[in-house]
C-alpha cells in the first residue's frame, strides 16, 4: 500500500512541478529555471543528508555500474522536457503523454532485462495496456 501512496503522491507533484517550472522559465529562461530547480533540489538533499544518517559519500566511488551515476545529469534532462512540454501541450496533455512514454519504456526495460532489472517475458496483456492508455489520451484530451 505505502509504494501506491508513494506513487500518487509523486505524480501530484510531478504535475505541480512542472507548472511551477514552466511558469518560472516564462520569467526566467529555460536554463536559469532548470538550474535553480537542480541547485534547490541539490539543497534539499543536503539538508536531509545532515538529519538522517549521514551515509558515506565516498560510497559513490565505489559503485559497480557507472552508468548509475547519470541520474542527475538524465534529471536535469527531465526538467528541461517537462517544462517544454508544458508550455506547448499544456500540463494535462504533456502529463498523459510523459506517463505513457514511461510506462513504454519501463516494460522495454523489464522486456529486454536493461541495467540489471530483471527479465520479464512478452505478453499480450501489457501490450493491450499501453494500447488502452494511447487510446485514452486520443479519447480524453487530442482536440487538434
Amino acid at each position: 500500500m505505502w509504494g501506491v501512496i508513494t506513487a500518487l503522491i509523486s505524480g501530484i507533484l510531478m504535475s505541480v512541478q512542472g507548472v511551477f517550472n514552466t511558469d518560472l522559465k516564462e520569467q526566467t529562461s529555460l536554463w536559469v529555471s532548470t538550474g535553480w530547480v537542480q541547485l534547490t533540489a541539490f539543497a534539499v538533499c543536503i539538508l536531509a543528508w545532515l538529519f538522517t544518517g549521514r551515509s558515506s559519500v565516498g560510497a559513490l566511488f565505489q559503485v559497480e555500474n557507472k552508468y548509475t551515476l547519470l541520474g542527475g545529469v538524465i534529471g536535469a534532462f527531465i526538467t528541461v522536457t517537462v517544462i517544454q512540454s508544458v508550455s506547448s501541450l499544456g500540463p494535462a496533455r504533456s502529463a498523459m503523454l510523459i506517463v505513457i512514454a514511461q510506462i513504454a519504456m519501463s516494460y522495454l526495460i523489464e522486456l529486454f532485462g536493461l541495467f540489471g532489472m530483471e527479465r520479464q517475458s512478452l505478453t499480450l496483456r501489457r501490450l493491450l495496456g499501453i494500447a488502452v492508455a494511447i487510446t485514452g489520451i486520443v479519447i480524453f484530451k487530442w482536440e487538434k
